[in-house]
């Protein structure tokens, strides 16, 4: 090229989801060739749904209206916010100042960069957690801070280990993301959690961001905004993506201290001009949905879950039936792998990323490595509940197919590793 890459882009690599997108295409290609259906991609959490039909109607009613297709004002809608702040209220118990402590946004994965912006400078901190959410690693090497990451542990319930984090050196160390319900471990909410990382927040000087959009889809909501004093060093952000089957719309939400909000404004007028009208008025409408729509929501997540732990169970993996959200995350015994640890780390992957490879080409299936969450994720599976259940009864039959033909790749309890973690 004719000039050199920022050296921040030397940091991050295109997302993973992108480029495996290109090659599943590739696979297709190739498999149509052979009169083969396509890959039936459990991956990405992009929910197959349809919004409810007044929502539909907000925008189909919007977009016909004359003058309405113009710029939009930066903080959005007053009556978008105000929507905000109700459904805190009903759903969180959480009241929120309309016009000062809610911001929205083009989806809740913008809040991260631009809170990063807003806060960051070369060199500061940032607590991450592993496994988590990649978007949280790559906006903080971005704006050339210091990745610190804190495990969260299969054998914690996926929690932050308190006594560990209170014995790093926290020295420079400005925000600390936050996630739960948990995304990929499925880890509820808990009161007692948020409680301590509030405190822990308070004590060290460090801005609190829970990421919260996974509440409604098989938990109970919960907000960590909703504890005493939580408003002093926390921030939450929300979206409609999973909740509403609004993922494709972009419509997501920061909320907090007004101050805070003030600081990302500066950054966020700079680099958009406002969503649309009638995406608005359409996301004010989907807010005022009562509990019929998450029931009907989550009753039809819970016939998904039941299949794609069945593809678990045909793997051999284990999971907590206790998680909730939108996947089922699980463990690969390493008996079940097609290489052993070492020889993954030879080729450079990781056992769980070779199975799923083999998945992908033998089966036709896609399975999410989990490794792409971090180094706490390596030796997991990841299965998004975004597929109809038809979908899933055929991913199974095809997942048990491959187990069931398998002449080596996966290796058995005699050849494989004793150590089952």
């Amino acid at each position: 090229m004719i000039i050199e890459p920022a050296r921040r882009t030397l940091s991050v690599k295109e997302y993973y989801f992108s480029l495996k997108n290109k090659e599943i295409a590739g696979i297709n290609a190739d498999r149509a060739s052979r009169g083969l259906d396509p890959v039936i991609n459990l991956g990405v959490g992009s929910p197959d749904g349809a919004p409810s039909p007044a929502v539909v109607g907000a925008l189909c009613d919007c977009a016909r209206r004359s003058g309405t297709h113009g710029y939009q004002g930066y903080t959005g809608l007053p009556e978008l916010r105000e929507a905000i702040a109700d459904w805190y209220a009903r759903w969180y118990g959480v009241p929120l100042d309309p016009a000062t402590e809610i911001q929205p946004l083009m989806g809740s994965k913008e809040g991260i960069l631009l809170l990063s912006l807003a806060f960051l400078n070369p060199g500061d901190k940032v607590l991450v957690p592993n496994p988590g959410y990649p978007t949280y690693t790559s906006a903080t090497r971005m704006c050339e801070a210091e990745l610190l990451t804190y495990d969260l542990v299969e054998a914690d319930g996926w929690y932050p280990d308190f006594e560990s984090l209170e014995k790093t050196d926290l020295t420079g160390v400005k925000i600390m993301w936050v996630n739960y319900p948990n995304m990929p471990t499925g880890a509820p909410a808990r009161r007692d959690v948020f409680e301590k990382l509030v405190d822990f927040a308070r004590r060290h000087g460090i801005l609190l961001v829970n990421d919260n959009p996974y509440s409604f889809i098989l938990n109970e909501p919960q907000s960590i905004l909703s504890v005493p004093g939580a408003r002093e060093v926390c921030l939450e952000m929300n979206s409609l993506s999973k909740s509403h089957n609004m993922a494709g719309w972009r419509v997501g939400m920061i909320v907090g201290a007004a101050d805070v909000l003030k600081e990302l404004l500066k950054v966020k007028t700079q680099m958009d001009s406002g969503m649309f009208r009638g995406i608005q008025e359409a996301a004010v409408e989907a807010l005022k949905a009562d509990a019929a729509w998450y029931e009907g929501l989550n009753a039809e997540y819970r016939r998904r879950q039941v299949l794609a732990r069945r593809i678990m169970d045909a793997l051999g993996c284990v999971y907590d039936p206790s998680a909730g959200g939108l996947y089922v995350w699980a463990r690969v015994p390493c008996s079940k792998t097609p290489l052993s640890v070492r020889e993954a780390a030879e080729k450079g992957t990781s056992p769980a990323a070779e199975l799923s490879d083999r998945i992908l080409y033998e089966a036709g299936v896609f399975l999410t490595p989990g490794f792409i969450f971090g180094s706490g994720g390596e030796n997991h599976l990841r299965i998004s509940l975004c597929a109809d259940v038809p979908t899933l009864e055929r991913a199974y039959g095809k997942i048990l197919h491959f187990v069931q033909n398998d002449k080596g790749g996966m290796q058995n309890d005699k050849g494989g590793m004793q150590n089952d973690r």
